[in-house]
């Protein structure tokens, strides 16, 4: 998988990420109409001019302090286990059927979020795999796991926080109010850069939803709870693409139907390209603000309708191109369904390819 640099600006409110591409010869490029033999001289360039950037580059912006992401403790076995007495409750953020999440301080200095597991609710073991997952799993689209509790209960997964909350309600309350189409698709991308290194990782989320997608400061977005992830082999030579790397889920689990590809449903097979369908869906919640997929319709009408090949339409204040992305996701066959690099590079790419779209999506606000 391609690794790339961006160049994030800030103009006002609205803040605007730029890929830095790189030259097979060697330099770097955001268009290719002014390329550069070093990211030096790239910013040089476009602090004497905006060039095509949305403003002309002017300070570097603070940066905020953080806990180190490798975790809050260093004397402890794992380098994962925290005293509990580090940690305050603060605010509760939300709550469900297996516990809480709370705004929480640890050693009264570095805000953090705090997830608990409800005593008695379900096995520790299953709760703690989460965090086990989101230690191998280090990405800047990614939650990032700092430490856990977990020698007496209630059971801690203490991770980043992000001030925002989830993409859900983001979207549906007054942040989503200042959100035009081209922040929709930027953060789309993002989304499809954190699971294009799960894909890259041969790990299966199975839970991808505006819910479970972190929103921080600048609309920085996150991919969030893995306690549905899996890791699914890819034997060597093998085209990563192959339906058959699926994870087989247990007869009687629940799914989001709304949100889970038709393989899965009916087989209880997933693979990265059902998280790819249910990504579909996902930048549905993103361009109608948040509104339930599949308006009005039970579980079962649902399944019904996508069995017989219905597709949701075009939401009003969708561009075109962007929902034939949709479309892409949505394919019945799995393996003609784009991978995450494929639409991290199309979501980041997408008013340059289509420069009509811009000023078209700029006029569309809720």
């Amino acid at each position: 998988m391609r690794v790339f640099s961006f160049l994030i600006v800030r103009d006002g409110e609205t803040v605007k990420h730029y890929r830095i591409r790189q030259l097979d010869a060697g330099g770097y490029f955001i268009a290719r109409k002014a390329t550069f033999s070093t990211l030096t001289e790239l910013v040089k360039h476009y602090s004497q001019s905006s060039d095509g950037l949305c403003v002309k580059l002017s300070k570097p912006c603070r940066k905020l302090e953080a806990p180190s992401t490798n975790g809050l403790s260093y004397d402890t076995v794992d380098h994962w286990e925290i005293e509990r007495t580090s940690l305050k409750l603060l605010k509760k953020l939300g709550a469900g059927q297996f516990g809480e999440v709370w705004e929480g301080l640890w050693n009264n200095t570095t805000l953090v979020a705090i997830k608990t597991l409800k005593p008695g609710t379900m096995n520790k073991n299953d709760f703690l795999r989460e965090a086990a997952i989101m230690k191998k799993l280090r990405h800047p689209k990614l939650i990032q796991l700092y430490a856990v509790c977990s020698l007496e209960e209630p059971i801690y997964i203490v991770t980043e926080l992000m001030k925002n909350g989830s993409l859900l309600e983001y979207l549906q309350k007054d942040g989503g109010l200042k959100l035009k189409i081209p922040d929709l698709i930027d953060m789309a991308a993002q989304i499809a850069a954190g699971m294009a290194f799960l894909e890259s990782q041969h790990y299966i989320h199975r839970d991808l939803a505006a819910r479970n997608v972190l929103v921080g400061e600048n609309n920085i977005c996150k991919v969030a709870d893995f306690g549905l992830a899996r890791c699914f082999k890819v034997e060597k030579d093998k085209d990563p693409t192959d339906s058959d790397d699926v994870y087989q889920a247990s007869e009687g689990a629940k799914f989001p139907v709304k949100w889970t590809a038709p393989e899965a449903i009916n087989f209880c097979k997933f693979s990265i390209k059902s998280d790819v369908w249910s990504f579909g869906i996902l930048l549905y919640e993103l361009v109608t603000y948040g509104k339930m997929p599949y308006p009005g319709w039970t579980n079962f009408q649902t399944i019904q309708k996508i069995g017989s090949g219905y597709r949701m339409h075009q939401p009003p204040s969708c561009p075109i191109p962007l929902y034939n992305v949709m479309q892409q996701c949505w394919k019945d066959n799995p393996v003609e369904r784009p991978t995450f690099e494929t639409l991290q590079w199309t979501l980041e790419e997408f008013f340059e390819t289509d420069p009509t779209s811009y000023s078209d999506a700029n006029a569309f606000v809720r």
